[in-house]
């Protein structure tokens, strides 16, 4: 319906690694920033904490500008996996959510990252 809009597919891309690389930023410098706070309040151990909090920071980095964008990609989707996992089988959280966020939002992130990895985050990318 309007086809002059596909010149802005490569924004709309960057537009959307930006936004998923800001959100994992920051929730891997929260986990690094008070792990030991951190790791109680999601139930794992400080280590794995600090692990996932570098996992998500570097992650986050690369889809936000475009390096190895299609790994970071594919980190990303595996942490969500993970929360997903964690939401439904370990705190019994519904799709919506009862008390917190559902899985819902957890597997926004998986799409948005499996868009990003499909395109290969588009064609304004630092390193491929």
């Amino acid at each position: 319906m309007f086809p002059q809009l596909a010149h802005f597919t490569d924004l709309g891309l960057l537009l959307l690694r930006v936004m998923a690389g800001v959100v994992f930023i920051s929730s891997g410098w929260a986990d690094l920033k008070d792990p030991e706070a951190r790791s109680k309040s999601i139930g794992l151990s400080k280590g794995l904490t600090v692990w996932l909090g570098i996992a998500e920071l570097a992650c986050g980095l690369g889809v936000a500008f475009g390096v190895l964008t299609q790994l970071a990609a594919i980190g990303l989707i595996l942490i969500m996996l993970g929360a997903i996992h964690r939401k439904i089988f370990v705190w019994h959280t519904g799709f919506w959510g009862e008390k917190s966020s559902g899985w819902h939002y957890d597997l926004i992130f998986i799409v948005m990252n499996l868009v990003i990895l499909f395109t290969d985050g588009g064609s304004w990318v630092l390193w491929k």
